[in-house]
């Protein structure tokens, strides 16, 4: 497997934003966190219609008042009662993802999705915890998705960054172009680089994560701690010429249970526009900036997504 860095001309410097949709929909959740603190709130969550974890409408509304587009990445966990042995059934880690698992064709999240790609977002694959070795899984995820959708998929991420040996070559035969799982939960940085890359010399292309929101410090409680870790990051970025791939839960932007997460996020995408930074979702920087041109009529599409995607370094709005 070779790694070569895309060579074309792109943006110095660029952000880009994503959401992975693991839990929409707060469940045994509210029990684990009742048992730890303020059990009167986490049990009243179970029993309203209003749920705390929805926050898609929230997040939609934010970016579009920033000017900004982003990535979600929909989860398709197969429930444990289909395809779990008896092993399987005795590993906790397992019912864990089976109790939190939603279905992609419930009306509530295909709305959900159909509303996202409508209004200029990317929706993208999140592979389930076992896909990432075993193509057959995730060719169905792929489908399943793309049958609620309504058109192909660009990229995505694995569950839990989990990656195997042939991830990658699955992907690209599946007819991705990215996959944006390589970083951490517990550290940020660039570990794996400042740009995308290319593990096959060809145009599938690898983002790596810089920055997860469950590795910075608490900013409900040390707002300013943890902002100051997200500039040294913004400033590491700019100096670098760098790519930046940032996610945040969606479930972070509950202010109820998660103070501080919210006004974080707005203050990274802020400074990063404010810095003439690009900034948008990872298929929108795919498709700008690195997918090959195969006829004058897509180049010229895409030269005018990247126009539009000029001036204070936005993403395309519609």
């Amino acid at each position: 497997m070779t790694r070569t860095e895309p060579s074309e001309s792109a943006p110095g410097f660029a952000v880009c934003l994503t959401h992975d949709v693991d839990r929409p929909y707060k469940t045994y959740q509210g029990l684990y966190y009742a048992a730890k603190s303020n059990p009167g709130y986490h049990l009243r969550t179970l029993l309203r219609r209003e749920n705390p974890y929805w926050q898609f409408e929230d997040i939609m509304a934010l970016e579009r008042d920033l000017g900004v587009r982003s990535s979600f990445y929909f989860l398709n966990e197969p429930s444990l009662l289909e395809t779990g042995s008896l092993s399987d059934w005795l590993e906790p880690k397992n019912w864990v993802e089976h109790l939190g698992r939603y279905d992609l064709d419930s009306e509530s999240v295909a709305t959900a999705v159909r509303d996202l790609d409508e209004g200029g977002w990317e929706v993208g694959i999140h592979g389930s915890f076992r896909s990432c070795d075993d193509f057959d899984r995730l060719r169905a995820e792929k489908r399943e998705l793309e049958a609620v959708l309504g058109h192909e998929v660009v990229g995505g991420r694995q569950h839990h960054l989990k990656l195997g040996p042939n991830t990658w070559r699955y992907h690209r035969e599946l007819g991705l172009k990215y996959d944006a799982s390589p970083g951490s939960s517990s550290e940020n940085g660039f570990q794996h680089g400042y740009r995308p890359f290319r593990p096959f010399g060809d145009d599938f292309v690898v983002f790596p994560l810089t920055l997860m929101e469950v590795s910075l410090p608490d900013p409900g409680s040390a707002f300013d701690e943890a902002w100051a870790e997200c500039e040294r990051l913004l400033d590491e970025a700019e100096a670098n010429d760098a790519v930046m791939t940032v996610l945040w839960h969606p479930r972070y932007f509950n202010e109820d249970e998660f103070p501080g997460y919210r006004r974080l996020y707005r203050r990274i995408v802020e400074r990063a526009l404010d810095r003439g930074a690009w900034v948008g979702p990872v298929a929108g920087y795919y498709r700008t900036f690195l997918a090959e041109r195969d006829s004058g009529e897509e180049s010229s599409e895409t030269e005018t997504e990247s126009a539009t995607a000029g001036g204070a370094g936005r993403s395309p709005s519609p």
